[in-house]
């Protein structure tokens, strides 16, 4: 007998929110997370100890493919990355879930249509008390409810922005928000609207965040279990390689094996695929799951670009990010192809920007870092980055991860870049003032930022092509399940959290009815 029902390891957006599907059940479930549960300290809310001293990178060391060593943006706490993410829950667009020509190549359909996930949609957005307007963004796909929560609301200069953008012919919406805010009852509200959430621990918890709401809520049934600095190591199998039968664990400084007589996977695209080839054995030479040589392939982590424009007028907003555009999502009126999406960011702060130095810059010599910071709207463009083969996460010898990424779809991040640029003037903007904002492409190497990781254990009907099956079940073992953004055949454009927690729901009913 198994010591446990369902091994989950990881607790983020895959992990956390099954982990919480599978509680009521009564059915014996063991999370494993590598970290420990993120300090709540008042430099949960300091951008000095967020962005600049990098107080809660965790230590890690990848390696890019010259063999040179970087520390990773990663997180690991309970909770995983969304702890620091700025909520922003998208779906995909339901056109996503098809083959999409690109200018730089063809992003693939899923092996499921989006109505087969819409209704895990609606109940991951119940979930994480999503916050959104329906019948605005008009790429928005078909949904079967409206969102639990109103839109939160615009501050006046991101008001303005929206109006300026409704004149000059655009569709600009209100983006949708996972925070825990109730604002026609601010007393009574977890969330307070400050500055200090995107990119940022929530001291207050009044973000919507896998351990928020997925882990401590989980965790509130006797039959949910949760190990923290626990670091699984490998994957055992029985001897014909068809099943895993024990999940070793690093502990306190001691190993030891667990066993489930399901497990799943979700420590997120670069670690899972890392999990999975460590794991290799004489069944599985190449490592765990990998007769296709498809683990660690199609690494995706989105085209994403930080910038700031410089209002003519101050920007006095404290909670930004309240406003998006799709109107190029899936072209513009001089390109065919799709150019993605525009939403707001985190408003910008001058510690924010570390070593910047305008004044080696043309903002020289009338515009401060703080001067910068009180103008600044700042903006998160995202174009897709398809998938490529020989983009992907490898392991040697000695554990090593490696990451091999080489850029996939550059012509249409510039052009929507362009496209913003060319906005600024009717926006109340300084036309030729659009610089890129380093508080989150802050280091040299670009496949460290890796918030967005996608790929790398694609799920498909064939196992030649594919990594797992329809229902994120490994095809070479019974009881090996994956329930991250590894799973994902492409990444389409907006943010893939909410995604990640739709598609656990429905493996996580896959596993109640295995398990009944």
């Amino acid at each position: 007998m198994s010591d446990y029902d369902v091994v989950i390891v990881g607790t983020g957006a895959g992990g956390g929110t099954l982990a919480r599907h599978l509680a009521p059940s009564g059915k014996r479930v063991l999370l494993l997370e590598r970290g420990d549960w993120l300090p709540r300290e008042k430099q949960n809310w300091q951008a000095q100890d967020v962005f600049a001293a990098n107080r809660y990178i965790s230590p890690d060391t990848w390696y890019d493919e010259q063999g040179k060593a970087f520390q990773p943006q990663i997180h690991y706490f309970v909770g995983g990355a969304t702890k620091f993410y700025g909520a922003a829950l998208y779906r995909l667009r339901a056109e996503d879930f098809g083959e999409l020509r690109h200018h730089g190549g063809v992003s693939p359909a899923w092996p499921i249509s989006y109505d087969e996930l819409e209704p895990y949609y609606t109940k991951a957005e119940q979930m994480y008390e999503v916050h959104g307007a329906r019948g605005e963004d008009p790429t928005e796909p078909p949904s079967s409810a409206p969102y639990p929560f109103p839109a939160v609301s615009h501050e006046p200069r991101i008001q303005q922005l929206s109006d300026d953008l409704e004149a000059a012919g655009y569709h600009p919406f209100h983006a949708p928000c996972g925070i825990r805010l109730n604002e026609s009852d601010l007393p009574h509200s977890t969330c307070i609207r400050c500055e200090t959430c995107d990119g940022f621990p929530c001291l207050v918890h009044a973000k919507s965040d896998a351990e928020v709401l997925g882990v401590r809520p989980a965790l509130e049934h006797p039959n949910v279990e949760l190990w923290t600095n626990a670091y699984v190591t490998r994957l055992d199998t029985n001897p014909a390689g068809t099943s895993v039968t024990g999940v070793v664990v690093e502990r306190d400084g001691e190993a030891e094996t667990v066993s489930g007589d399901v497990v799943v996977l979700a420590c997120g695209a670069a670690n899972t695929a890392k999990l999975l080839l460590v794991s290799a054995s004489e069944m599985h030479p190449n490592g765990l799951a990998n007769g296709s040589d498809q683990v660690g392939r199609n690494y995706m982590f989105h085209d994403s670009t930080a910038v700031l424009a410089l209002s003519r007028d101050e920007n006095p907003t404290v909670f930004q990010k309240t406003l998006a555009l799709n109107d190029f999502y899936f072209s513009s009126d001089d390109f065919e192809y799709p150019l993605g999406n525009i939403q707001m960011v985190g408003k910008s702060s001058a510690p924010m920007f570390r070593g910047e130095k305008p004044g080696e810059t043309k903002l020289a010599p009338e515009w401060t870092l703080e001067k910068v910071a009180r103008h600044a709207i700042d903006f998160w463009l995202s174009t897709e980055d398809l998938p490529a083969p020989e983009n992907r996460v490898t392991v040697d010898g000695d554990g090593r991860l490696t990451m091999r990424y080489t850029e996939t779809n550059s012509e249409a991040k510039r052009r929507l870049a362009a496209r913003l640029h060319s906005m600024l003037g009717k926006l109340g903007m300084q036309e030729d003032h659009l610089f890129h904002r380093f508080a989150y492409m802050k280091n040299d190497i670009p496949v460290a930022g890796c918030a967005h990781q996608a790929g790398t254990c694609r799920f498909g009907t064939d196992p030649a092509t594919s990594v797992l099956d329809v229902d994120c079940k490994a095809h070479e073992l019974d009881n090996l399940y994956v329930a991250d953004t590894s799973v994902f055949p492409s990444i389409g454009a907006v943010n893939p959290a909410l995604t990640a927690m739709a598609n656990a729901l429905r493996v996580g009913d896959r596993l109640l009815a295995r398990l009944a």
